[in-house]
């Protein structure tokens, strides 16, 4: 990233700090000697570490308040979601304003660094749905995007947006496409809703876990927290990775009734409990189709260009995961 004589030290701003994947980027950045804006709709404490690390309180659907929160950045992280995920997009007509929308936004307020002419860059935090149903296995960036959900649209949208201003040279554009992201929250308040965390919640209820198909299908599960290296590893090598999208993955192809099992396991050794039942159960009419197709990704090009690999192994980030629900007073439950 550019530094000029006036701030030697970069200027990194994260969009969506005090969610679960943006809480997980801002505290592997503060670990970093940079100055670090992290950006949310709620208060926030500071994490720990070296950087130089300012919290800023916005509604970032309002352009003002978005153009003042990233004013003079080196770098933004665009990790902001409307509240409810994926199901806000297909119900709440503002989810689009906050999913798409503030992507148009940004990148009409960026400027680029008076000192270095340099476009600011911007990693976004995009999705591996967004290609629809998989056309194959493993999925390595290079499949025709059909999202089939509105969620999937809005983000293949704010894609798009992104890459034209990248074109354009208003800003210099990398859009990670995240796989099932699960793990531990790092901040209070931030804690994941996806499906690891939910079946870990039922297990340590004491409640059967519950599967719409027999179990085979598979899904490429990332733990937060190499998620977030994979951001860093991002910023650290923006050259070869500006202008296009990057599917971040591990590579495996978990199949959830195993996965569910050692949910179940793990849940059943750290509070002495039998091991709740794993279970098939009908689909709901809702169900969307890519639920039922398996999902494998090769990450190999984003491997290639920036060095990253994911670190934590499966047995470890459930267990992390079952440990930090099973606290006393933790917000996840």
């Amino acid at each position: 990233m550019p530094r000029t004589p006036q701030h030697p030290t970069p200027l990194i701003t994260v969009l969506g700090a005090s969610g679960f994947v943006g809480s997980a980027v801002t505290a592997a950045l503060a670990r970093r000697p940079v100055r670090l804006r992290a950006v949310a709709r709620r208060p926030s404490t500071p994490p720990p570490g070296p950087a130089e690390t300012s919290v800023v309180t916005a509604d970032l659907t309002d352009r003002a308040a978005l153009a003042e929160a990233v004013a003079g950045s080196d770098a933004v992280v665009h990790l902001l979601l409307a509240d409810g995920g994926w199901r806000a997009a297909e119900n709440d007509p503002g989810a689009e304003r906050v999913n798409v929308g503030v992507m148009r936004d940004l990148v009409g307020v960026l400027r680029p660094d008076t000192g270095s002419g340099t476009p600011p860059l911007v990693v976004y935090g995009g999705a591996a749905s967004q290609v629809g149903v998989p056309p194959r296995e493993p999925l390595d960036g290079s499949e025709p995007d059909e999202p089939g959900t509105a969620y999937d649209r809005q983000k293949l949208t704010a894609e798009h947006i992104l890459k034209k201003a990248t074109a354009e040279g208003l800003v210099r554009g990398v859009s990670l496409r995240l796989p099932t992201v699960f793990g531990e929250g790092a901040a209070p308040g931030a804690a994941d809703r996806g499906v690891v965390s939910a079946m870990a919640r039922r297990a340590l209820d004491g409640r059967p876990l519950t599967m719409w198909h027999d179990g085979t299908v598979r899904r490429d599960l990332v733990h937060v927290d190499d998620v977030a290296a994979a951001f860093t590893a991002a910023l650290d090598h923006p050259e070869s990775l500006v202008g296009g999208h990057w599917l971040i993955g591990a590579g495996r192809g978990d199949a959830l009734g195993d996965v569910f099992r050692l949910i179940a396991r793990t849940a059943s050794e750290l509070t002495g409990r039998r091991p709740v039942a794993v279970e098939s159960v009908a689909p709901p009419a809702h169900a969307p189709a890519t639920d039922f197709r398996s999902v494998t990704i090769d990450s190999s090009p984003f491997r290639t260009a920036t060095g990253w690999h994911p670190r934590i192994p499966l047995p470890e980030g459930v267990r992390r995961l079952v440990a930090a629900l099973d606290r006393p007073g933790h917000d996840g439950r």
